[in-house]
């Protein structure tokens, strides 16, 4: 075992609470940098306790962080902003607006005045994006073609009737889609005057302007998003070509500054992790630049947030952010050689890419282990970052995030990472109980990040570990598809190994340990106890527990399961009842805790519900917390308090069936 990095312990006496991690902090957010270099705009955002809303406004800063001012006071939740061209006019979005509106579409002079509405929609508004004459502003917008005008329904009118004849009829966090779409629209800003570009029932994502303003390119998901292509929609007829395989993905794309060309980041395949191809649009042809990249580009994560659009650097390269070991880095690719070079690494999440004309600064979002919710901005003419904004200081100062250090465990000739983070006031001297939490996906990660669940048990008490196992992304392909028809095989080994490698401390009690997960975290967690009583607590958030059925419930099942599990229960019955928790289950003796949204659509609550019968007919102790209206992504998008009782609710849990440092 090789310890890489480590922090210094810190001292305490007022740990982050549940309450302090979602009403303590004021988080940075979106920062955009003027095309002359000199300012940035920014959401700021915070979730009052009084209220218990979110709520977020526009703020404006120097290039250096200084001369802060607030931009916009109307409404609750301002943001989305986008510098026009020539750098005089920022357009936003607000829900400064009259219902039955949702929200509207502004445009604010920098030099001074006040934001004027240009258009609005009774439903959410996203993707904003200046036509290069900045006369028109593209955006997103849902569109039913059953209620075409956004008419309100009645009060007291009964649910609709629900009926569909397409397998994409729901999506987490959206609910039931029916035919509804996410549209591209175009509108005129002087006037107001809008016109929607696109007809068929698909989703149209991030729009993005050609040089010459005559074409938009926008991401088409299919199958819920698990795939999907680029579209280059004519904005005078509205004609679509698209590029790249219907089975395929897009994550990041640019216009080439003559608008000849398209370097999009994706695949030809759906193998979460893409690489760089090169779109010739008059030849109508592709060129692959890159086979198994090292790094992840940030394609954003869907419905919450927009991919890192690459910008070209003054000499012809694209400046590419992009994931690597749970860090953040920015990247130059050669589009000739396809090389791709390392400018600046961070052992930190970083989030956006926005870049002033001459390519010389480059503002980003910035969360790491020690900090929350900041601005980043990085100089390429001298390789310097800065971090210019301090919003999570004065709470991280009262209770200090935990100190962590981070190490590797050798497993079948791979380098397997993770971190521990230590609770407040660590005494080496003591034991403590140690919690293993694993990332879902399973081809997500962990890393760098700021991560309210770890820390709010490291804050309670507990050593917590997390780390990529094989089949986490951010490592490249081949580590990536490695766990692709093994869940709970060499995944399950590798975080076992991890266990291992933090119990050979002699403040770690490896008689006080639990696990916690979370989708497929919660698979990993429900998996687990299954298979051994090594663990004394448990806690399954969102899990994949009966893979049959799940197949056939979740929004994604019937794709995701033939990519990740070899096809349907039918094609391969024998692969779903080794590698599903519920045949296992009732060997299942660790106390554990459910944790479930209600409105999962992606591991509907019905997986919850079979978890607890078998525990329960199992004679474990169980017990089952459901969050009512709680999408997959609750965690993210949910009602503050039912963040406060998740947090809360699963720290004591652990409390109580693990006990404290002795």
């Amino acid at each position: 075992m090789t310890v890489a990095t480590q922090t210094t312990h810190q001292m305490t006496t007022t740990p982050l609470t549940p309450e302090t991690l979602v009403f303590g902090f004021t988080a940075a957010s979106n920062p955009r940098v003027s095309p002359d270099g000199t300012t940035i705009v920014y959401a700021l955002g915070k979730t009052d306790a009084e209220t218990a809303k979110a709520q977020s406004q526009l703020w404006r800063c120097d290039i250096d962080g200084g001369n802060v001012l607030q931009l916009t006071f109307g409404g609750t939740q301002s943001g989305a902003a986008v510098w026009s061209a020539d750098g005089s006019r920022i357009a936003f979005t607000s829900d400064r607006v009259e219902k039955p509106a949702k929200q509207g579409i502004f445009v604010l002079p920098i030099a001074g005045g006040e934001g004027q509405e240009v258009t609005r929609h009774a439903v959410g508004i996203s993707g904003l994006a200046w036509s290069p004459d900045g006369a028109h502003l593209a955006y997103v917008a849902s569109f039913d073609p059953a209620n075409p005008d956004e008419a309100e329904r009645p009060a007291d009118a009964p649910p609709p009737v629900r009926v569909f004849r397409r397998i994409d009829y729901k999506q987490d966090n959206r609910g039931y889609l029916g035919d509804n779409r996410l549209q591209l629209w175009v509108v005129d800003v002087a006037s107001g005057t809008r016109r929607m570009l696109t007809q068929e029932p698909v989703d149209h994502t991030d729009p993005v302007w050609s040089p010459d303003g005559k074409t938009i390119s926008v991401k088409i998901p299919n199958r819920n998003g698990m795939c999907s292509q680029l579209g280059l929609i004519d904005v005078t007829t509205g004609a679509v070509t698209l590029v790249g395989p219907v089975d395929g993905s897009v994550s990041q794309w640019v216009y080439t500054p003559d608008g000849a060309k398209i370097l999009y980041a994706g695949d030809e395949t759906q193998t979460w992790q893409s690489d760089f191809f090169l779109y010739d649009r008059a030849a109508g042809t592709t060129r692959r630049l890159t086979d198994d990249l090292a790094v992840l580009p940030d394609a954003g994560f869907p419905t919450i947030s927009s991919p890192s659009q690459p910008v070209w650097l003054p000499d012809g390269r694209a400046l590419i952010h992009a994931a690597r070991a749970g860090g953040s880095g920015l990247y130059a690719l050669n589009i000739e050689t396809s090389e791709l070079e390392t400018l600046k690494t961070w052992e930190a999440v970083l989030g956006g890419l926005s870049a002033d004309a001459t390519v010389r600064y480059v503002v980003q979002g910035f969360t790491s282990l020690e900090r929350a919710g900041e601005i980043v901005v990085t100089d390429l003419t001298t390789n310097t970052a800065t971090v210019i904004t301090a919003y999570s200081a004065p709470t991280l100062t009262a209770s200090p995030a935990a100190a962590w250090e981070r190490f590797d465990i050798e497993r079948g000739g791979l380098t397997i990472e993770a971190w521990l983070l230590f609770p407040p006031g660590f005494e080496p001297g003591k034991r403590y109980p140690v919690i293993l939490d694993v990332h879902g996906g399973p081809n997500g990660h962990y890393g760098y990040g700021f991560n309210a669940s770890q820390q709010a048990l490291a804050a309670a008490a507990f050593l917590v570990v997390y780390s990529n196992p094989r089949g986490s992304s951010s490592y490249g392909r081949d580590f990536t598809q490695r766990v692709v028809h093994d869940w709970g095989g060499e995944d399950f080994l590798d975080l076992m190994g991890v266990v291992d490698a933090v119990l050979e401390r002699p403040y770690a009690d490896a008689a006080r340990t639990g696990i916690y997960g979370y989708s497929y975290g919660g698979y990993m967690t429900a998996w687990t106890i299954g298979q051994t009583d090594r663990f004394a607590a448990a806690v399954c958030g969102a899990p994949c527990f009966d893979l049959e059925s799940m197949w056939g419930t979740s929004d994604i099942g019937h794709t995701f399961g033939r990519l990740q599990w070899g096809g349907s229960a039918h094609d391969a019955p024998e692969w779903y009842a080794a590698h599903s928790p519920s045949y296992f289950a009732h060997r299942a003796v660790t106390p554990t805790l459910i944790v479930h949204g209600e409105a999962d659509d992606r591991c509907p609550i019905g997986q919850g519900e079979q978890m607890f019968v078998a525990l329960t007919e199992a004679g474990c102790e169980v017990e089952f917390a459901r969050y009512p209206g709680g999408s997959h992504l609750f965690l993210r998008s949910g009602p503050p308090a039912h963040k406060v009782d998740y947090y809360t609710r699963v720290t004591a849990w652990f409390r109580d069936h693990l006990g404290g440092a002795v």
